[in-house]
């Protein structure tokens, strides 16, 4: 869908409580520890203001809906830790955002654990059918990519991940993490206006399908906002799971039902594909920058991208060029040209990948990429680095009082994913098959048991103190293809130019599309936009493109501070 409301130009922050709807919201008296850990923020007249940054002394949340957040507060002001939290926003958002999340969908984390002082991965996306070969699809015409809909629907790997997530680091049940969704889903609540605007958008879609017709358009329409939408399908599903356990949809009596639908309708799935997922356990890649790193994590997801984009522009004087100026706006474009291609090459399921991916990141490797880059014309083609052989999305972050912090993407692809629901669940079935190409020989060319190429990226950034890995900031920007290139900007918003974590986010973003074209945000002047179409950059009309929707959490000397995107619904909470 379109993102309709234009960023606000940051500005200095006042001290006062956030907008409305942050009752839960506590202001922290260590405010002067912020700026003994980020640069000094940049001054803007105080007529320009947008929202303050949140700060609190305990916990917090930040996610695009403000009945996610609060779920995630109470958690939090109950005992549960940060995973705890993470996972009971989560299953909140399955009811709030249904186009963008939910259990038929995949998941990634970073989670930093505080008392051993170190960052792990989750991968839980799913795999492709033992259907799902490249003849199938050739036989059925599909020469180029493979429709939205039922052949898309791969293996949903994010209820496992909840589990897995809560099972290791969690002090909650999934029973106890599911309860406040399933009471949303059975009870109703009020739809949110930018949320209504994307279920809109999707109502001749969601009318291909009779089940999700019959659960997503209540009355033969969509909600609007101030309407309440109640998903009684959808509470059942996940009270089954509560008390019968994940098994159920892993190959017990709810995976027999998908199964038998998914097939019926020509799809790839099987009993046995739900059976044997998976989520694993990887190791994440990291970059240094300023004295801060940036950690991503590994194929088949595009987080590589973000990394190589930082180690292209290590050289140039970024706050020079000025914040969004013509030549730094040209510079981040073209490093997104070359880190992108790279991954059309080079990434797809970790499983089969030509090279490692680290290799994109060493020094050889870089150097070349950055040798394309012309500081004054735009590429109007770019090609993948050379050989070595020696996304629709929610994100949420959370923190804890004991210092443990999550970082958190979940996500069915596409809005409404597939567009199918299986009769009686009430959530729909992704289809991050999509992802998938059919041209031969690459590492993520679609073939049975593979992962496919995912968007969705998780970030996190420590600090180098005393030669060790600090924890600094939790964060991502949701919006397929933006995410990469969203979690850049708002990183270079921050340490580049000192902007605190509301700022950042607020702050308008270029999205690159596809060869000259790019679209930027309104706050953005003609002054800059014509320089850009002199260097050979193609303007779109950016009211016709999603910039994506952040949310951060940064961990101060005590308590915490945080940012949500005013591109979203929703907001941070503290306590």
């Amino acid at each position: 869908m379109l993102r309709r409301v234009p960023p606000v130009v940051p500005a200095p922050r006042v001290p006062c409580l956030r907008p409305a709807g942050t009752a839960l919201v506590l202001l922290s008296l260590a405010s002067a520890s912020l700026a003994a850990q980020t640069p000094a923020p940049v001054a803007r007249p105080l007529s320009m203001a947008g929202r303050s940054p949140v700060y609190a002394p305990n916990g917090m949340v930040a996610t695009s809906q403000p009945l996610a957040s609060a779920a995630g507060v109470a958690v939090l002001q109950a005992g549960g830790n940060a995973v705890d939290a993470a996972i009971t926003a989560a299953a909140v958002l399955s009811v709030t955002e249904p186009m963008m999340t939910g259990i038929g969908g995949d998941l990634f984390a970073l989670i930093w654990l505080a008392k051993e002082k170190k960052l792990v991965a989750l991968n839980a996306s799913g795999r492709a059918g033992a259907r799902m070969t490249r003849d199938e699809l050739l036989k059925r015409g599909r020469t180029r990519s493979i429709p939205r809909g039922v052949e898309t629907i791969t293996v949903p790997g994010a209820l496992a991940g909840w589990q897995t997530l809560l099972r290791t680091y969690g002090t909650r049940t999934l029973a106890a993490s599911l309860a406040p969704a399933i009471r949303y889903a059975e009870q109703g609540f009020p739809l949110t206006p930018i949320i209504a605007e994307d279920w809109v958008g999707q109502e001749a879609f969601l009318k291909r399908d009779s089940a999700a017709t019959a659960t997503f358009l209540p009355g033969g329409r969509s909600p609007k906002a101030g309407e309440w939408f109640r998903n009684p399908d959808y509470a059942r599903t996940l009270r089954t799971i509560a008390t019968q356990g994940i098994g159920t949809f892993y190959g017990g009596a709810m995976g027999q039902q998908i199964v038998a639908h998914v097939q019926k309708l020509g799809g790839f799935l099987t009993l046995d594909d739900l059976r044997k997922n998976q989520p694993t356990w990887v190791t994440p890649m990291s970059v240094p920058f300023q004295g801060y790193r940036l950690w991503e994590l590994p194929p088949n997801n595009q987080g590589v991208a973000a990394l190589e984009m930082l180690r292209i522009l290590e050289p140039y004087d970024l706050k020079a060029m000025g914040h969004n100026s013509a030549p730094y706006l040209h510079h981040l474009i073209e490093a997104k040209k070359l880190a992108y291609a790279d991954l059309t090459r080079f990434v797809g399921d970790a499983d089969h990948l030509a090279m490692p991916a680290e290799r994109m990141l060493d020094d050889a490797f870089i150097s070349e990429r950055r040798s394309h880059l012309d500081v004054n014309k735009a590429m109007v083609r770019t090609d993948p680095g050379p050989l070595r052989t020696s996304s629709e999305t929610i994100y949420l972050t959370t923190a804890d009082k004991d210092g443990n912090m999550v970082s958190f993407i979940n996500s069915i692809y596409d809005e409404f994913g597939s567009g199918i629901v299986v009769p009686g669940t009430g959530f729909a079935l992704h289809d991050r098959g999509a992802g998938f190409t059919l041209e031969p020989g690459l590492p993520n060319t679609v073939a049975p048991g593979k992962r496919p190429f995912h968007t969705l990226i998780p970030a996190f950034v420590t600090r180098t103190v005393n030669g060790r890995d600090e924890p600094y900031m939790s964060f991502g920007v949701m919006g397929g293809a933006m995410q990469a290139q969203g979690h850049v900007q708002v990183l270079l918003n921050m340490l580049v130019f000192g902007m605190d974590v509301q700022q950042a986010i607020d702050a308008a973003r270029f999205r690159h599309l596809s060869g000259v074209q790019v679209a930027i945000e309104t706050p953005v002047g003609d002054g800059v936009r014509n320089a850009l179409k002199a260097m050979g950059h193609e303007l779109t009309d950016e009211r016709r493109t999603q910039f994506g929707g952040a949310q951060a959490i940064v961990k101060l000397a005590k308590g915490w501070v945080a940012g949500s995107d005013p591109r979203k619904d929703g907001m941070a909470v503290g306590h």
